[in-house]
């Protein structure tokens, strides 16, 4: 190889990291996500393998690299930092720490923290390490954090998501629009907490640019609120989505804080809390409106760091109302009827399989590397690879 470049052989080669660098560095200014499926669908047009009009949407979840840690792991990680690098110094101090915690309980993990923080503040000769004072210190504001903020992950992004009431995922979204002939035409990766509705606006523009012609859009009923419902009706795009009265309930108080999540049929509050059960209140065909109210876990909300304005000081409950109002969306509910929207919803299984085929054939399931920018790459490389995929195979056809 160094023949070949001209080099000589006692010269140095590049190091092995230059192309982690080269991909966190100079691949983060370029849209590679939206390069790449523009540039299938581009050949797929070209090649006349796409002959439809709609678009399906939905979103798939990966999981991130790296679980997230508990706050007792955190704290029992960072302490036996601290302790190996006391250890590297002087060997004796063994003697002089505490015994460890052998209970589950944060409060004890707390305590031994504190104690061992204690003892090597006495011994001055070794906290004038600096590598001994940086992990001292990160131990100290460790253990002076509320419980919310000590979740943490090795993977900074990466979020915790709802797949159902009862089930969670830690890591992050990818929100796909697919033509019929199942080909890609759009797609944007978000943290897992996002709300799957929000992303419906970026799907129809990015595939009305990379060259579709968007007449109907095929999606699930968290696709029917009513933002998305005016946004078609305003651009003449048939929205085939169903109803759902506590998504499409028309206005709601802080619509910026609490997002619906049609997985679990709760919602959930801007620090990723869902609410842990829900009940309807006020009786129908009195001349007024019912809602449905949503509570939230009171311990969560009491270390929550967004508790300022939204949670009151000793308060026995934290509740979210929501007004079902069954007359917002008549024109919607009629089209819902129809046999087109009957006809076009048959379509929706194709992305199910397009998102199995991502997760089980390609390895979509797992995040191969961290943040946000790593998942980005690794959708653009994965989705360009099932698209060619099925370029070939429609032509073979």
């Amino acid at each position: 190889f160094k023949y070949f470049l001209n080099m000589a052989p006692e010269e140095q080669v590049i190091d092995p990291s230059s192309l982690t660098k080269f991909r966190k560095l100079r691949l983060k200014d370029i849209n590679l996500l939206d390069l790449l499926i523009n540039k299938t669908v581009e050949i797929a047009i070209e090649k006349e393998v796409i002959k439809s009009n709609s678009i399906i949407v939905d979103a798939t979840h990966t999981k991130a690299r790296y679980n997230q840690k508990t706050p007792k792991e955190v704290l029992m990680d960072r302490s036996k930092k601290l302790r190996k690098t006391i250890y590297q110094i002087d060997e004796n101090m063994k003697s002089k720490f505490p015994s460890k915690t052998t209970t589950d309980v944060l409060e004890d993990e707390i305590k031994y923290c504190q104690d061992l923080i204690d003892v090597i503040k006495k011994e001055e000769v070794l906290v004038q390490y600096p590598k001994v004072k940086e992990q001292l210190n990160l131990l100290e504001e460790t253990v002076a954090d509320d419980v919310e903020q000590l979740q943490i992950s090795e993977d900074k992004d990466a979020k915790v998501g709802h797949k159902s009431a009862d089930s969670a995922f830690f890591g992050y979204k990818t929100h796909l629009a697919m033509s019929e002939e199942r080909i890609i035409t759009a797609a944007t990766i978000t943290t897992g907490e996002k709300n799957d509705g929000k992303q419906l606006e970026a799907l129809i523009e990015k595939s009305i640019e990379a060259g579709m012609e968007v007449e109907t859009v095929i999606g699930d009923a968290a696709y029917s609120e009513k933002g998305n419902i005016e946004y078609a009706n305003k651009n003449e795009i048939k929205l085939v989505a169903k109803l759902n009265p506590s998504v499409t309930q028309g206005f709601r108080p802080k619509e910026d804080e609490f997002e619906f999540n049609k997985d679990a049929g709760m919602y959930v509050c801007k620090a990723g809390h869902m609410a842990i059960r829900k009940a309807k209140q006020g009786k129908k065909g009195e001349g007024r409106n019912q809602v449905t109210t949503y509570y939230f876990d009171i311990e969560k909300c009491k270390h929550c760091p967004f508790k300022e304005g939204c949670y009151k000081e000793g308060a026995k409950s934290k509740t979210y109302s929501v007004s079902i109002k069954s007359n917002e969306h008549t024109e919607q509910a009629k089209f819902q009827e129809s046999e087109y929207f009957k006809e076009k919803s048959k379509e929706r299984y194709k992305i199910e399989a397009k998102n199995s085929e991502l997760k089980h054939r390609h390895g979509y399931n797992v995040a191969k590397s961290s943040g946000l920018l790593g998942m980005e790459l690794q959708g653009a490389m994965s989705i360009f690879t099932v698209n060619l995929k099925r370029i070939l195979k429609l032509m073979n056809q």
